[in-house]
């Protein structure tokens, strides 16, 4: 430890995130002694965890508490605790910098409105800088447990928000001390009165004893562990935004004893909104671990699949090992039992809010309906349970809204209909205007319209639902003659067209797998359609802007004769293989698809357009 005082600066980003606290929290500025009071109890937890393996870090003192004191002369409150305490270096690491993943998306999400950028801060966790919402000079006393060094660490923000102060002090008792130097105007806080309020309302919930005076404010029991019928549902919110580090209420919770073969307890909470760091690979959430009470690791992600990491709660065990490891966790055929038990309780709890609540799975969709389809690939043993919990926009709504499933669909489909339709495509717009669509619309039968990216390999896991297939309207052959209907659709007589359609595959060449009369255009001249067994253009081109490579496989082209264009056309034309050409990259344009040469179309298109134009004064043909 250096033997004499430091003056050390602020990281850029904790600047920026004390000055939006002051401003966006200070509405709600009562939160930050539930915040202090939950990062008195994490080191409460992390120390009875560390002394599994060293008792002697209890020193002369085993139980644990958390206590709170007010001095009105010095307007000041105390929040002490004989938890497991921090070292110099931590001290800085832990206070003087942001070492957390997503930090620079999470600025980036900031929007300015004081009310979105407060959830926004809240999802990121404050902590121990919400102490500046009250205070403007915090002064924080540790000492580690099992090291007999303490530190002294302080900021006055009335000499600037820039810098902090680090030196050595003395402490007799292992763990940390938070001393708030109120701001003029927070009187309020020094009232015994209005701190036990506030502690009742936030932190009842704290397993760790929470003292004043003397007095245990809080129940200090953990709340996994009490029966249902005596936790009212304001304990159970202010639980979930304690180990959620979230200022918003859950959507729903479920909470339940498991016994039998392996024995635990599982509170597991579904946010209201998505984490701004959900699609950062690098930041894996989980549940908290742990075992017969004791805390064992935050964000342990074994206890649940990937496709469910937007879930939070609690997991406690009475089987697994107290010394238990990651690695453990991740060979353990207990916490596969566990992992497989959570993933079904939180599938019913959607399902239920899915049939009880659709207002509210709506919302849950509009967050986490993305992340929940990965589900349908890695997850085959519940993959009925989330095929039924899937939403889809299609032409039976006409909006982007995803509010379709797929029970709603079969109920929805026509007589003699063996089949699920959709379309993918790299946007909604996209998807909704595919020429695919044609057919189907005109004959009222209704088609998912697929645009994110992880439901093109949905597709290729979800094979069926209830016993009917899914099947692309952009692969091969579409089984409508099944399906009754005065507009079933008239075939072609194939023959007929022969010449023309060699012609085409003639002047494509190896651009195509073949030519083909199509049944599914009525307003389109062409269409591109990957054949039964070869890769989808959308994939393909999702495959290629990923950096991989997609197997090798070529379109076949479909031209619809009754068009003005098809019907025109003469193989032994002299522009026959310009109008081949245009009609491919036409195809290729409806579908989302990009031209290797779009200088060449735009010539192409204009000598083609020039020979049809009219001379000026004459009539056009």
């Amino acid at each position: 430890m250096s033997a004499q005082k430091e003056t050390l600066g602020f990281q850029a980003e904790v600047k920026q995130l004390l000055h939006l606290m002051i401003h966006s929290l200070y509405s709600n500025k009562e939160i930050f002694l539930r915040e202090l009071i939950s990062n008195a109890a994490d080191a409460a937890d992390k120390l009875r965890f560390e002394a599994l393996a060293d008792n002697a870090l209890y020193e002369s003192d085993p139980d644990l508490k958390i206590r709170i004191s007010f001095d009105q002369a010095a307007r000041s409150v105390t929040i002490c605790d004989n938890g497991v305490g921090m070292s110099r270096d931590e001290v800085v690491q832990n206070i003087g910098t942001i070492a957390k993943s997503g930090t620079r998306e999470f600025f980036e999400s900031l929007t300015g409105d004081q009310a979105k950028d407060a959830r926004l801060i809240g999802q990121f966790g404050v902590g121990f800088y919400s102490s500046f919402i009250v205070a403007d000079r915090v002064t924080l006393i540790t000492r580690r447990a099992g090291s007999k060094e303490a530190v002294r660490w302080e900021c006055d923000m009335t000499k600037g928000a820039g810098e902090y102060t680090v030196e050595p002090t003395e402490k007799g008792g292992r763990g940390t001390d938070v001393i708030l130097h109120l701001r003029e105007g927070e009187d309020e806080l020094l009232e015994e009165h209005r701190l036990k309020s506030i502690v009742r309302k936030y932190s009842d919930h704290i397993a760790v004893p929470v003292l004043m005076g003397g007095e245990t404010v809080n129940q200090a029991s953990a709340l996994w562990a009490r029966p249902k019928s005596e936790i009212g549902d304001e304990q159970y919110v202010e639980f979930y935004k304690h180990i959620g580090h979230d200022f918003e209420a859950p959507l729903a919770w479920t909470h339940n004893r498991v016994e039998g073969r392996q024995e635990y307890t599982q509170l597991l909470y579904i946010p209201a909104r998505a984490p701004f760091d959900l699609w950062d690979r690098h930041q894996r959430h989980g549940l908290k671990l742990y075992v017969r009470r004791v805390f064992i690791m935050d964000d342990a992600e074994h206890l649940l699949p990937a496709y469910l990491r937007f879930v939070r709660g609690v997991v406690d065990s009475a089987d697994l090992p107290l010394n238990v490891s990651r690695e453990i966790l991740q060979q353990s055929k207990d916490v596969d039992a566990i992992r497989a038990g959570c993933a079904k309780r939180v599938l019913a709890l959607l399902g239920d809010l899915a049939q009880k609540d659709k207002e509210k799975y709506a919302a849950f969709w509009k967050e986490f309906g993305r992340v929940l389809k990965e589900g349908v690939g890695e997850d085959p043993s519940n993959c009925d349970d989330i095929a039924k919990l899937l939403r889809f926009a299609s032409t039976h709504v006409g909006t982007e809204a995803e509010d379709v499933s797929l029970a709603g669909y079969l109920g929805r489909m026509k007589e003699g209909q063996d089949r699920i339709y959709y379309v993918t495509a790299e946007s909604f717009l996209a998807a909704k205007g595919s020429p695919h669509l044609e057919i189907f619309r005109k004959r009222g039968i209704e088609v998912l319209l697929l645009s994110d990216r992880v439901d093109e390999w949905l597709v290729t896991s979800l094979r069926e639902f209830e016993g009917k297939p899914l099947v692309s309207v952009a692969r091969g052959e579409l089984g409508l003659d099944k399906i009754k209907g005065e507009d079933a659709t008239k075939d072609h007589e194939v023959g007929r067209y022969k010449d023309l359609l060699v012609g085409l595959k003639r002047a494509l060449g190896d651009k195509v797998k073949d030519v083909r009369v199509s049944q599914r255009l009525t307003e389109s001249p062409s269409c591109l359609i990957a054949d039964d067994h070869d890769i989808g253009g959308n994939l393909a081109r999702i495959l290629k802007a990923a950096g991989q490579k997609a197997p090798a496989s070529k379109p076949i082209l479909e031209v619809n004769p009754e068009h003005a264009i098809v019907a025109r056309l003469e193989p032994g034309d002299a522009r026959f293989g310009a109008w081949a050409e245009l009609l491919f990259d036409q195809a290729l344009l409806a579908e989302g698809g990009q031209l290797e040469d779009p200088a060449e179309f735009v010539r192409r298109s204009n000598d083609l357009m020039l020979s049809l134009a009219p001379e000026r004064g004459e009539k056009a043909p």
